[in-house]
């Protein structure tokens, strides 16, 4: 098969089950052990799968008195992967709305050259007031204008990575010649949100730039995508939703004048694996139990930014507004709202089937199943792969590289070893020339 299907490992504290810390076979007191990180990579290393992620988010969540919450900032947490493994890439999220270009730019390039070419930077515009308070702010800015000013940000950093030449550094101990200044350059940006002259004080990274990820599936979302993203972190819940977002968002990236294929899609997956289809309900039954229904109807609250808190659970989801009136997180807010429609969901079994992935598709079964699944979306244009969300860390990680992962090799559907050593590499996707070096072509 002349595709590769690229699998990601998205590490979440000890499972993306919401009640995953409670669960016996986890350890909640190695959320702060990165020794724990450290191990879920090799693990996924092990796999070779292509990258590990982090998500991230700068507020304290609506129920931290009943779930688990991020302890460490997910660059610093990458670099000290990163001394751990050897070749599995680094994905940390930072968001565009509360940082500064020039800063960020600088950790993803610092983060590239520690780990030797293996960093991606999942760009999100952040959603939630109580973020916007954390800097300055009574309010998040609306849908649109976090789109807006990520675009420019985002065309600062590229150039800020590009300010040094590959050639730059000359290391000439004899002349006393450090670098070519020539090759050095201020980027000069004078734009509607970033003032930036740069040059960036950190050289070109070993991947000319990070891998550049996208998660979500708005009409804003799959715009900036289809302009900007290499690989797209997505939710459907059906297969043919996940056909539908697939083929409009390789049809945008067309439209934008790129390469639909240089593009990788990959909706979320949390596979709950059992060694027969019982067993695995068992867990997904024991999990679900186990969910603190005050958390997950705040959690529901966030999603929908409709108070849900105090309503009967046995009751229907209310009348909500349409989509465009949101100005969360759109796309996951239309799946919430189109999952208790279709399937005339009460607000308890709702929380239930979002406890394990979020809006993601939970899949429970046994490994054969599991890759039964991917393997079909795989195959009927609905993913060119899956971020990989175990209910319990490390179990469900060692169940699908163990067991999952065997099967999809014979199938012939992913590799066996590691034959590239970036994180585009493992993509297979270009190494970007400098925006220098290609007006300095043009020129000549």
């Amino acid at each position: 098969m002349s595709r590769t299907l690229h699998l990601n490992a998205f590490l979440m504290g000890v499972g993306h089950h919401e009640a995953a810390w409670r669960h016996p076979r986890a350890d909640p007191s190695r959320l702060a052990d990165v020794r724990h990180f450290q191990e879920l990579a090799r693990i996924a290393e092990r796999g070779t799968l292509d990258s590990v992620f982090l998500a991230d988010g700068l507020a304290v969540g609506p129920a931290v008195r009943h779930n688990i919450q991020a302890v460490f900032e997910p660059i610093t947490l990458l670099a000290a992967i990163a001394t751990a493994t050897e070749h599995i890439g680094l994905i940390a999220t930072a968001s565009t709305t509360y940082t500064e270009p020039f800063n960020l730019a600088r950790a993803f390039a610092s983060l590239d050259h520690l780990s030797g070419g293996r960093a991606g930077w999942n760009i999100v515009t952040s959603a939630q007031a109580r973020e916007a308070r954390n800097f300055n702010l009574d309010d998040h800015p609306a849908h649109a204008d976090r789109y807006r000013r990520a675009a420019e940000y985002v065309d600062v950093a590229i150039k800020l990575w590009d300010s040094w030449e590959d050639d730059a550094l000359v290391l000439d101990t004899a002349a006393g010649v450090f670098a070519d200044t020539g090759r050095v350059h201020e980027i000069d940006h004078a734009g509607e949100r970033f003032r930036v002259r740069g040059p960036l004080n950190t050289p070109r990274p070993p991947q000319g730039r990070p891998l550049l990820v996208q998660a979500g599936s708005s009409a804003d979302g799959i715009a900036f995508a289809a302009r900007y993203a290499e690989a797209v972190f997505t939710a459907q819940q059906t297969l043919a939703d996940g056909q539908a977002f697939y083929a409009a968002l390789k049809r945008a990236t067309a439209d934008a004048g790129r390469d639909p294929e240089l593009v990788k899609v990959l909706p979320g997956i949390a596979p709950v694996i059992g060694g027969t289809e019982k067993e695995a309900r068992a867990l997904a039954d024991e999990l679900e139990a186990l969910i603190v229904p005050e958390h997950a109807l705040a959690q529901l609250s966030g999603m929908t930014g409709l108070d849900l808190t105090g309503l009967p659970l046995d009751g229907p989801l209310p009348d909500l507004p349409d989509t465009g009136a949101v100005q969360s997180h759109q796309s996951r807010y239309q799946l919430v709202v189109d999952l208790a429609r279709r399937e005339l969901l009460t607000l308890r079994q709702l929380i239930g089937r979002l406890g394990g992935g979020r809006g993601h598709r939970v899949v429970v079964g046994t490994p054969e199943q599991i890759a039964d699944q991917i393997e079909l979306w795989f195959t009927q244009g609905a993913a060119d792969g899956f971020n990989v969300m175990p209910p319990l860390l490390p179990d469900g990680l060692e169940a699908f590289v163990d067991h999952v992962v065997p099967l999809l090799r014979r199938r012939g559907l992913f590799r066996s070893a590691y034959t590239g050593r970036t994180l585009r590499e493992h993509y297979g996707l270009p190494r970007p020339a400098s925006v220098y070096a290609t007006r300095e072509l043009v020129a000549s």
